[in-house]
């Protein structure tokens, strides 16, 4: 049908296309690119009246320029750092992401590795399987109850807030940081509120991140900010990579100053083999090797949040291609 409107799936997502098909087939020709960098969509995306955008690549000012028809970009995912949504403004282009697919999975993910660097299990798992030190719990050194220990977030949206009741639940007391929640959502949901991030630093056992990479957020967390957590605490990382130094993480465990870290994202992913937190992770002899679990932005996965990903992604094209409004406009 020549009057069938173009949607382009950039990333990730791999014929057959069995979902998006079933709710855009009868509007739009739907392909998928499977492309790994922005290069290889040159000649591919410039007429397309839709785009889903995951997270293997990003579109720049140069790619959205290009566009002719493109009604709506949506970005399968919370994050739409990887978007040049301002510039896709200016060119009338609506930018929306699905912020609520992954919030259980990316919440389970965090908790699951604080607990598992807190409870020393994933060091003793480590320095056991290489038969390093003793068949004993006391090689882990000193071991805290979960419950009282304080449970700081960075981020109190929708995946800080199920992260911190996840940890209430575990006996945890929690406090966050995030200047731009309204007043009040400490109170109900019986969590404390800091007024800044050094507050927060100060007095948190267990670090976690989850919020967005922006200007403001890149690099929160660098060597000044980890010196500022109490000695032999833990940080984990499932919100992105650019939030956190990385190459800070490795001087802090190799100083001894963090007990732990879990991180689901880098900077760079994949990373380089030479990169600074892989070479030291991957070193028997540097304490990140048994004390930093690193995970390949894994957290957000699940079959049924992928699922969730796919099918909203595509609802909100077809909503724009039936001449409706797009949902969880972002810019």
């Amino acid at each position: 049908m020549a009057d069938r409107a173009k949607v382009v799936i950039t990333d990730f997502i791999q014929e057959p296309l069995d979902e998006e098909q079933k709710i855009l087939g009868d509007l739009a020709e739907v392909t998928a690119l499977g492309a790994e960098d922005e290069a290889e969509l040159v000649g591919q995306i410039e007429d397309a009246d839709a785009i889903m955008l995951y997270h293997f690549l990003s579109l720049t000012k140069q790619t959205i320029d290009r566009l002719k028809n493109c009604q709506l970009i949506v970005r399968c995912g919370a994050g739409y750092d990887n978007v040049d949504h301002q510039f896709a403004r200016s060119k009338g282009i609506p930018v929306a992401n699905v912020p609520d697919y992954g919030t259980e999975e990316v919440a389970d993910s965090a908790i699951g590795l604080a607990l598992t660097l807190a409870r020393g299990s994933h060091f003793l798992n480590s320095r056991l399987r290489r038969s390093e030190g003793l068949w004993t719990y006391a090689q882990a050194g000193s071991i805290k109850r979960l419950r009282g220990l304080t449970f700081g977030i960075i981020g109190f949206g929708r995946i800080g807030k199920a992260a911190g009741l996840r940890a209430k639940a575990l006996g945890m007391r929690v406090a966050y940081y995030d200047p731009y929640v309204p007043d009040g959502t400490d109170k109900s949901l019986g969590v404390e509120r800091q007024e800044s991030l050094n507050d927060l630093l100060a007095q948190s056992h267990i670090v976690s991140c989850h919020c967005y990479l922006n200007d403001e957020t890149r690099h929160i967390v660098d060597a000044d900010a980890i010196a500022r957590m109490p000695e032999g605490s833990f940080l984990v990382n499932t919100a992105r990579g650019g939030v956190v130094d990385a190459e800070a993480v490795v001087e802090a465990l190799g100083a001894g100053h963090l007990a732990g870290a879990g991180i689901d994202v880098l900077e760079t992913e994949p990373p380089p083999d030479d990169s600074p937190i892989l070479t030291a992770w991957r070193d028997p002899d540097h304490p990140a090797h048994d004390r930093l679990i690193i995970n390949p932005h894994s957290a957000f996965y699940s079959d049924e949040g992928l699922l969730d990903m796919r099918i909203k992604g595509s609802q909100n094209c077809r909503r724009v291609l039936s001449g409706e409004a797009p949902r969880n406009v972002v810019n």
